[in-house]
């Protein structure tokens, strides 16, 4: 069986191509569908069809990209409710790809409408491989919230259900999942592997070996992460389905004049530069993201859903790094960025404006002030589990992503020293703290993991 496996990094999520006799589809692609085609030509095939397991919630997916371009059929979930014309798929439903057999299977429990896509090779009883979407994960089981906590119970059970049902298939089966190491979708932290089979499953992955529907419910929504807020818009989305842009859109250059003039027009600044950088010397106002793997993901956390964002990049490679942060935005549904500032800071302070800064300090910075028999006002910004699992005594707790909607709990008469576990969400979280003229201490490199080493006890628990 002739597959490639494209792994997107900043959402944690595989999507795949297989090809069979000159015919090709694509499962779960993402948005930029474009750069799969070089991989289909390669192999002188032309993608037939595009196939989703689920109505994807961390992603915009691709498949309308797909349509545009050579008018694939897109095969989906029949209980999508999707609003375009598709092929809907349900149990049993078989489609050929060359001499390949791809028969769907109802799999529900990430989400109600779930498939996942069984493939045989030529006339072969028994399958070589599943597509298995958010279903099975390596060493997890997709998670069964993002729907909301009402619906959480009802489809952990059919997730239960599912995973029996999984359970059942031959040991060599080649399980091929969308979600992994990286993605907020998974119920546990899944294995950096990114594909498995269903014998190795069997005797590591909980999720699957589990014969007691309630002990799977308990450890199903145990322990869960916040998950990213422009997950809420994702499903509405790629049920409408998405706007075609057949590219990574052209973005112009701004003057320090435009972007004073957008930031008027509630136009949010997203400053990409590392955090070293910012703290030394930033736009008043601007939330800094460093340009990572996680870019897009804490834009659309922290940002209201599809700002209009005006950019500022790092020095050197601009266009890359441009074409990177456009392409991560764009694939979570963050269409509006106006341009980049030409130049970047440097431009907006040899045009005679004004630069911001903060201190940077290391855990110890701060060890040593505690030590004075001072208690500074810590700010927390980690998630919930971490924050109970051990924390600075008195320290204060918003996770990050809940900070510019709650900024106002932040005391504005004491100096603010902002931690995490290594400093790129404090960073984020310095930034929209000083956007509000608070007094900030930055973490830069340092954070609890060090203070539990080196300073004082931690307090565990909500306290």
């Amino acid at each position: 069986m002739d597959f490639e496996l494209f792994l997107t990094h900043d959402l944690g999520d595989n999507s795949y191509l297989l090809a069979s006799e000159g015919e090709a589809a694509l499962i779960d692609p993402q948005r930029d569908v474009w750069r799969f085609l070089p991989t289909a030509e390669q192999r002188k095939a032309n993608v037939r069809y595009v196939f989703e397991t689920h109505v994807h919630n961390d992603y915009v997916s691709g498949a309308q990209e797909m349509r545009a371009i050579n008018g694939a059929q897109i095969v989906a979930p029949a209980k999508g409710e999707y609003e375009f014309e598709y092929e809907p798929a349900e149990e049993g439903r078989e489609y050929r790809l060359g001499t390949l057999r791809i028969v769907a299977m109802d799999t529900p429990g990430h989400t109600p409408e779930h498939v996942s896509w069984l493939v045989y090779e030529g006339d072969a009883d028994t399958p070589a491989a599943l597509f298995s979407g958010g279903s099975l994960l390596v060493g997890s089981a997709g998670r069964t919230d993002l729907l909301g906590m009402e619906h959480a119970d009802e489809l952990t059970r059919s997730q239960f259900r599912t995973m029996r049902r999984l359970a059942e298939l031959p040991d060599a089966l080649a399980v091929l999942p969308t979600h992994g190491a990286g993605s907020f979708c998974a119920s546990a932290a899944p294995s950096m592997k990114r594909t498995t089979t269903i014998g190795e499953e069997r005797l590591r992955n909980p999720a699957l070996s589990e014969t007691d529907e309630a002990e799977f419910v308990r450890r199903q929504l145990s322990g869960l992460m916040d998950y990213p807020a422009y997950y809420a818009s994702m499903a509405p989305i790629n049920r409408r389905g998405a706007d075609v842009l057949g590219a990574v859109p052209e973005v112009p250059a701004l003057t320090p004049d435009d972007v004073d003039h957008l930031a008027g027009e509630e136009t949010w600044i997203v400053d990409a530069r590392d955090r070293f950088a910012f703290a030394r010397s930033h736009i008043p106002g601007s939330i800094n993201v460093e340009m990572t793997s996680s870019f897009s993901t804490y834009v659309g956390w922290v940002l209201p859903f599809n700002a209009r964002i005006a950019l500022v990049l790092p020095e050197g490679g601009e266009r890359k790094v441009l074409h990177d942060a456009l392409t991560q935005l764009l694939r979570i549904g963050f269409d509006r960025v106006e341009g980049y500032l030409d130049g970047g800071a440097n431009a907006w302070e040899t045009s005679g404006r004004t630069l911001a800064s903060y201190p940077i300090f290391d855990i110890d910075g701060l060890c040593e002030v505690c030590m004075t028999g001072d208690q500074p006002h810590v700010l927390d910004v980690r998630q919930s589990g971490e924050f109970e699992a051990g924390h600075i005594p008195e320290s204060q707790h918003i996770f990050v992503g809940d900070l510019r909607e709650r900024v106002s709990e932040v005391p504005n008469d004491r100096t603010i020293w902002i931690t995490c576990a290594g400093g790129f969400r404090a960073a984020i979280a310095a930034s929209i703290v000083a956007r509000e003229g608070r007094d900030v201490r930055f973490m830069a490199s340092s954070g609890i993991p060090e203070w539990l080493s080196r300073c004082f006890p931690a307090e565990t628990g909500p306290g």
